[in-house]
């Protein structure tokens, strides 16, 4: 057993987009590291500040936000609006002091398998240079 410290991620896909890239990932076989936990939203734009929050309140040492491309939302302008709501949820954060590297946020397609794979490794990367979340913790959940 490594002592190595191993992040946990707790990751917010979209349904049409995001999910469908992961999706795609694992049926070609892209190889990630298996550190984060993905929800699936019917589009990033249902996705509440509050999600986030209780992630980190849980315990998880980073998040990850990823939905459409812009002009590309299943539901319009979802994405749009939430990438506005993380915008803002993400400074307030940091003013709080959140580390930075423990929260993200991407825009991949059904169709892009390898960016999806490239962008998960960079995740967990910065997730676990940020080392384990101790800041906003209540109570820690416990993933098997």
């Amino acid at each position: 057993m490594s002592d190595e410290f191993e992040p946990k991620i707790v990751a917010f896909f979209c349904n049409w987009c995001t999910y469908g890239g992961a999706d795609l990932a694992g049926v070609s076989r892209l190889q990630y590291p298996p550190n984060f936990r993905a929800i699936r939203l019917p589009c990033t734009g249902r996705m509440s500040p509050k999600f986030i929050l209780e992630a980190f309140r849980r315990g998880a040492d980073g998040v990850w936000v990823s939905g459409c491309h812009p002009g590309d939302c299943h539901f319009i302008a979802g994405n749009l609006y939430a990438r506005r709501k993380f915008t803002l949820l993400h400074n307030m954060l940091l003013n709080m002091g959140l580390e930075p590297g423990r929260l993200h946020f991407s825009w991949i397609s059904s169709a892009e398998a390898t960016k999806f794979q490239d962008v998960a490794i960079r995740v967990i990367e910065a997730v676990k240079a940020a080392g384990p979340n101790e800041r906003f913790v209540k109570h820690r959940i416990e993933v098997a």
